[in-house]
């Protein structure tokens, strides 16, 4: 698969097959997505894989927390306090595609809870990775982290799987470095999803719009 054809692809999978993903499928993963751009090299990625009952009982732990009222405290602020456009409107359009086509109505408090639920079991997925890197970095690490992780799902791609990046597995990250024994001085970035698509699911139909180039690009010459 080349490039241009995995970025067009590359999707988040929220449901997946009950489907085997082999420890060395997961190593060719991250043997590619290493040679990703950092600035001076630094490499900030540390990356902890969780399967079968690990995954499960962290799992567990997050759900619990949620439904207990606990309010998480993330590492970082992913998104503003308060929205505005033009990013208002892309959020709440992300947000009806995906009760759309899982037919959630708005008033279905219910099934919204068990969807958001989801993704603390990384919807089912056979694998969740989390990523951490040292709280003494600076903003630009949250940059390489990000070209790191794009290349983690290209070559997911490549390989024939499925990925589901998630802000929502940083939600608490006391809890996570609790269960998992993560050193404080490890600040939680995100979650990842991985395994393979289930193709039948209505969750993973559905497309979110990008804007077109001439909408964030100007040429000057």
């Amino acid at each position: 698969m080349d490039v241009i054809t995995a970025l067009r692809n590359r999707k988040s999978v929220r449901a997946y097959l009950d489907k085997p993903v082999t420890r060395r499928q997961i190593e060719r993963i991250l043997d590619a997505a290493r040679h990703a751009p950092s600035g001076a090299n630094t490499q900030p990625w540390r990356v902890i894989v969780l399967g079968g009952a690990a995954k499960d009982r962290l799992a567990a732990r997050l759900e619990a927390a949620f439904r207990n009222g606990q309010r998480g405290k993330p590492d970082y602020r992913y998104y503003p306090d308060e929205w505005f456009e033009p990013y208002q409107a892309r959020r709440r359009a992300c947000g009806q595609q995906l009760y759309a086509a899982l037919h959630i109505e708005r008033q279905d408090r219910q099934r919204r809870v068990d969807q958001w639920v989801a993704n603390y079991h990384a919807f089912d997925a056979p694998w969740m990775l989390l990523f951490f890197f040292d709280r003494k970095l600076a903003v630009g690490s949250y940059m390489d982290y990000g070209m790191f992780l794009q290349s983690l799902m290209l070559a997911a791609q490549a390989e024939g799987l499925a990925t589901c990046p998630q802000a929502a597995l940083a939600e608490y990250p006391d809890l996570v470095r609790d269960e998992l024994d993560i050193m404080e001085d490890q600040r939680l970035a995100c979650g990842m999803a991985l395994g393979y698509e289930d193709p039948d699911a209505p969750v993973n139909r559905y497309r979110t719009p990008r804007e077109a180039v001439t909408g964030f690009t100007t040429f000057v010459e």
